[in-house]
């Protein structure tokens, strides 16, 4: 008999469940923009890869990759909030929201918008320096653009205890989502609002469209603001149809980072903060010169095909942003440049830019981000 044809009782126990988790960077081991400090307002904060976090007038904070996680677990890094300045007071606006977004064309199988449409699990691992409630959000985007928004609830027991939660996602058998490169849905974490937010009834029997703001959040949530103690830890984020949370899908580093880079892609060596000066740093460079004045081959291929044409920021040696060094015979800064144009490869990379001034050697680094 061949040996494909045998089966143990091993394989009986513990199936190949196939790729299962549809959240990226789920164990938070990517975070290629490093340690995002003084966050204190807007809505496309980032810090561990893929992770929005949204702020409006609530305190000051700091968003980092953590090596506190649960015991056991097989997780070495978790995703940090950590509130820097402290805001006891809600203001009616106020917000603090962490979100990742998926893009609808790898939805297509949970069947939504027809009778065979599939329920989904979110599970996660999280602690927190405030018990209480946290209100989660579910929202997708059908083939007409219209978004559709359901509501529910999580408790937090025990202060600065890791916690493993489970949320189930009902199906939605009238609504579709739409199959593109954009946004299919957001999953969101409300710590904190104020009450525009929360002075409704919350919206959690069934997914509606135009939702009233004040149906969104719960009206029980703390103030994750109102103390600098006051930390907020996550990791194991997991996403995945079915009416039960499977052990979490452990990935490559490898594997994260190039899911990460459709998303976001720098130049900058690995450790390296950004707008660091003192040398290359992996730096893009050319000697090469050009007929065309002021034209200069500047060749960045992305690792990976980008979600879509990237927005472009540059960045000189010394670390100027919207700019590119001038280099000398050494291949060390010597002056400012800007940058009057850029020739892309859409999603795949930039083969040229136009400078200000000068056929000199250039050198810079590139940013490129494609985020939903």
């Amino acid at each position: 008999m061949a040996l494909s044809k045998i089966q143990t009782s091993q394989m009986l126990d513990a199936p190949n469940l196939g790729r299962r988790n549809l959240i990226i960077n789920g164990a938070m081991q990517v975070n290629q923009r490093g340690t995002n400090s003084n966050i204190t307002s807007g809505s496309a904060n980032f810090g561990p890869d893929r992770y929005k976090f949204q702020i409006n007038d609530l305190g000051t904070w700091e968003l980092s990759q953590s090596t506190t996680v649960p015991s056991g677990q097989g997780f070495s890094n978790s995703l940090k909030l950590n509130c820097t300045t402290a805001d006891t007071s809600v203001a009616a606006a106020s917000y603090l929201l962490l979100q990742q977004r998926i893009e609808g064309g790898d939805l297509q199988h949970f069947n939504w918008g027809t009778s065979s449409a599939k329920n989904l699990t979110w599970s996660f691992w999280i602690r927190s320096t405030k018990t209480g409630t946290v209100s989660v959000e579910f929202q997708h985007q059908n083939t007409s653009g219209d978004y559709y928004t359901r509501s529910s609830t999580f408790t937090i027991s025990a202060s600065n205890t890791w916690e493993k939660k489970t949320i189930t996602v009902p199906s939605n058998t009238a609504q579709d989502i739409k199959n593109h490169q954009g946004d299919g849905i957001y999953l969101s974490f409300w710590f904190t609002a104020g009450t525009d937010w929360t002075s409704g009834t919350l919206n959690t029997s069934t997914y509606s469209t135009g939702v009233s703001n004040t149906t969104r959040v719960s009206s029980s949530v703390p103030n994750h603001a109102d103390s600098t103690n006051n930390e907020i830890y996550l990791t194991g984020m997991q996403l995945e149809v079915g009416d039960t949370a499977t052990d979490f899908e452990h990935r490559s580093y490898a594997e994260e980072l190039a899911l990460c880079q459709r998303y976001y892609f720098h130049t900058y060596r690995k450790g390296i903060a950004i707008g660091s000066t003192g040398s290359d740093n992996g730096a893009a460079q050319t000697r090469i010169g050009s007929s065309v004045t002021n034209h200069h081959s500047f060749t960045v291929i992305y690792p990976v095909p980008m979600r879509a044409t990237p927005i472009i920021t540059y960045y000189s040696l010394t670390g100027t942003v919207d700019r590119v060094s001038h280099v000398g015979s050494d291949f060390t800064h010597d002056t400012n440049v800007s940058i009057t144009g850029t020739y892309e490869l859409g999603e795949r990379g930039i083969n040229g830019i136009a400078i200000g001034a000068g056929n000199a050697g250039i050198a810079g680094h590139v940013i490129a981000t494609a985020e939903l």
